[in-house]
């Protein structure tokens, strides 16, 4: 019932930011777990940040930790995920995913099935 759309990805050059966004639609009346992952190419997904239901947690990706902030907007239902510092090696198709209940803190390469609900992704490039 929960439908997620990502927007805002782009070219970009190494250095920049990027703001991506994604909106859920049919939400339940409690709020969702939501979270951020990315694929390039052949590649499996890889988990990139999540964020509590209550919005006061986040946990990320060693590699993009400092660089990446994940925040959401209850009243817009959107999450959105702010990059900073940009490399070559964060090019991705980054997708968007929600749980409809608190999920537990995993490893990163089992955060991909606490997840409910996926949007389709937004392509993000970086050239250097």
């Amino acid at each position: 019932q929960v439908e997620l759309v990502e927007s805002g990805g782009t070219s970009v050059q190494t250095g920049d930011s990027l703001t991506l966004s994604c909106t859920a639609s049919g939400r339940p009346g409690r709020r969702l777990a939501m979270g951020w992952f990315r694929q390039n190419g052949g590649q499996e997904r890889e988990f990139v940040a999540s964020i509590s239901r209550s919005g006061q947690m986040s946990y990320y990706l060693e590699a993009v930790k400092g660089r990446f902030t994940i925040s959401v907007d209850h009243a817009q239902n959107t999450v959105y995920l702010h990059m900073t510092s940009l490399k070559v090696e964060d090019t991705a198709v980054y997708v968007c995913a929600a749980a409809d209940r608190q999920i537990p803190i995993v490893t990163t390469d089992r955060m991909k099935y606490q997840y409910d609900y996926w949007g389709q992704g937004t392509q993000v490039t970086v050239s250097s």
